[in-house]
């Protein structure tokens, strides 16, 4: 047969197979009807884990027949985050006094009280609670606490309002403060991005840049409180979490419970750069 016609045939029994791969033919649903099983040959799928690839990274391969698509998927936990970035907060007040007297009406209509309820509850004049509520006068610490128990919150609530400075930093390139860590290794050059102390967020946040070159030792025994998401600006690395090792790249990331050990085991390629930021509570370590 001439080898054009070859290849019309090939093509032709190519398409037929296309069009009817998904038709089980009468043997084969006579096989599946006396096993109970679908034909393997026609719809069973395996699950492959590629060169490279760790067990655990979340990848999933599955590959058909040889002319059937295969398709990555990678499986994200779908966690619906709670926080809204573009929520308003409520406006804070200028006043102290004015923040005060609002925060002392809302909680006041909150519980359900009227004025002369509150005023029975804490030895107040129903004339001094409304000046205390529109912010004409300045309570004392005293008249705070005894609003405070009357109302059952703290007496820190009534300032909620008022307004506070909120810091920015700004580090400009280069200019990066070196620290030495608790902990640091040799040739481990931690730059400090950044650091705002106490705040009312209740967490501290370490932003480092940190530079790993031949002099850097691989130490991946790391441990200390919070979490720590990395972020691979240069070079490449493999960094361990507890019993895992990843081989990260630029513009990869890894995200992870800083409570396990963990740390740089294999430096790939050289110099490495990569932003650490780890979070904590307020009062940890």
């Amino acid at each position: 047969m001439p080898v054009r016609d070859k290849i019309a045939s090939h093509r032709g029994q190519s398409a037929d197979f296309r069009t009817d791969r998904t038709k089980p033919t009468r043997d084969q649903d006579e096989i599946g009807a006396a096993s109970g099983k679908l034909c393997p040959s026609r719809t069973q799928t395996r699950r492959l884990r590629p060169a490279g690839l760790n067990s655990g990274a979340g990848f999933s391969i599955l590959q058909r027949r040889p002319d059937a698509v295969i398709t990555t998927r990678h499986e994200m936990p779908q966690t619906k985050l709670s926080q809204d970035p573009h929520k308003l907060r409520e406006t804070r007040e200028k006043n102290l006094e004015t923040a005060i007297g609002r925060e002392v009406r809302e909680v006041r209509h909150a519980r359900g009280m009227t004025v002369a309820d509150l005023a029975e509850a804490t030895g107040l004049s129903v004339g001094m609670l409304s000046k205390i509520e529109n912010g004409v006068t300045s309570p004392s610490l005293t008249t705070l606490q005894a609003l405070s128990s009357a109302l059952s919150v703290p007496v820190t609530a009534f300032f909620r309002r008022f307004e506070e400075r909120r810091e920015a930093v700004h580090v400009k390139a280069g200019e990066a403060l070196e620290i030495e860590r608790a902990g640091t290794r040799a040739g481990h050059q931690y730059n400090l991005l950044g650091h705002l102390g106490a705040n009312n967020s209740g967490v501290v946040v370490e932003p480092y840049l940190i530079t790993l070159n031949e002099e850097s030792d691989v130490f991946p025994i790391f441990q200390h409180d919070g979490v720590e998401l990395l972020y691979i600006l240069e070079g490449e690395v493999g960094y361990r979490h507890g019993d895992q090792s990843f081989h990260l790249r630029p513009g990869d990331s890894l995200f992870f419970d800083a409570d396990a050990p963990h740390g740089p085991d294999e430096l790939i390629r050289l110099p490495i750069r990569y932003l650490s930021v780890i979070s904590y509570p307020q009062g940890g370590s």
